[in-house]
C-alpha cells in the first residue's frame, strides 16, 4: 500500500507512529512536510510533493484546516479513482473535501486524538467510503484505537470537542487535582505523581469495568463518607456537568466556525 501523508505535525506524527507501531511498513510512507526535519527511519520524508508518480492508494491529509485552499493544488494529482482520502482537517466538511478532491474514490473524515500514538485513540468517522474503501478504513484505523463510525455529519463538531479536544480537557483536571492537592498542602511533585497514577488506574478500571462511569463513582462514594462530601462538590447544583457542557459548547461551535471558514477560503479560490 502507497500511503502519500500531506503534513506530519503533531497529530499526523501520532498517526504515522501508531501505524508503525501497529506493524505497517515504513516503506509504505511517503510524508510530504516542508517544516519536518525528519522522518522515522524508513519513511520517505520529501519537502515538497512528488512529480510524475502514479497515485497513491491512501493519501492523508494532515496539515492545518486553513492550509487547505493553498495545498489541493499539490495533493490533487496524487488522487486517483481508487485512492481513498483520509482527512482530519478539524472543520472542513465532506461536500468542501468532494469538491475539492472530485477524482477520489472515497473521502473519510478522521478526528482522532494524540493517543493515537500509542493506540488508544477514539476515532470518529463520516464518509463516502463504502465496500473496500470503507474496509481499508477500518484497518487503518484498528492501529490507533477505537473507530466510531457517525451516522450524520452534523455529530461530527460535537464529537470533536468530545474525543479530539477532550485529552486537554482531561490533562487540565489532572493538574487542577494536583494543583489543589498542593494548595492545601502536599508537596506539588509529590501532589503530581499522586494526581496522574490515580487517573490513570481510574481509566483502566473503568475501561474494563462492566459498570458505567457514574456507577463507579457512586460505588466509591460510601454515605456520609470521605469521598461522598467531596462529591457533594462536584454535584451541588450540577456544577461539574454544567462546567463539562460550557465547554464541549464552546468547543464544538469554534468547530462549526472554521467548518464555515474552510467554505469560505475554497469559495473565494
Amino acid at each position: 500500500m502507497r500511503i502519500f501523508q500531506f503534513g506530519c505535525g503533531n497529530m499526523g506524527g501520532a498517526m504515522l507512529t501508531g501505524w508503525l507501531a501497529g506493524g505497517i511498513d515504513p516503506a509504505d510512507f511517503t510524508v510530504i512536510d516542508p517544516y519536518l526535519a525528519s522522518a522515522p527511519v524508513g519513511v520517505r520524508l520529501l519537502g515538497a510533493a512528488p512529480v510524475g508518480e502514479a497515485p497513491a492508494d491512501v493519501v492523508v491529509l494532515g496539515f492545518k484546516p486553513q492550509q487547505l485552499a493553498q495545498a489541493a493544488p499539490a495533493v490533487v494529482p496524487h488522487i486517483g479513482a481508487d485512492t481513498l482520502v483520509l482527512s482530519i482537517l478539524a472543520g472542513v466538511d465532506l461536500a468542501t473535501l468532494r469538491a475539492t478532491f472530485a477524482g477520489a474514490g472515497a473521502i473519510v473524515r478522521v478526528m482522532p486524538n494524540l493517543a493515537a500514538a500509542i493506540g488508544k485513540s477514539p476515532i470518529a468517522l463520516f464518509g463516502d467510503a463504502t465496500g473496500s474503501g470503507r474496509a481499508t478504513t477500518d484497518a487503518l484505523m484498528a492501529p490507533l484505537g477505537q473507530g466510531e463510525w457517525l451516522a450524520d455529519e452534523a455529530a461530527m463538531d460535537l464529537v470533536t470537542a468530545l474525543a479530539g479536544s477532550g485529552p486537554a480537557f482531561v490533562y487540565r483536571f489532572i493538574d487542577a487535582l494536583a494543583t489543589g492537592a498542593a494548595a492545601l498542602g502536599l508537596p506539588r511533585d509529590q501532589a503530581d505523581r499522586l494526581a496522574l497514577a490515580m487517573v490513570e488506574g481510574a481509566a483502566q478500571l473503568a475501561a474494563v469495568s462492566p459498570h458505567d462511569p457514574g456507577e463507579l463513582a457512586h460505588r466509591v462514594a460510601s454515605p456520609g463518607g470521605v469521598t461522598r462530601a467531596g462529591l457533594n462538590v462536584l454535584d451541588a447544583d450540577d456544577r461539574l456537568v454544567q462546567l463539562m457542557i460550557d465547554t464541549l459548547h464552546a468547543a464544538r461551535d469554534r468547530n462549526a466556525e472554521m467548518t464555515a471558514e474552510a467554505i469560505r477560503q475554497m469559495g473565494a479560490k
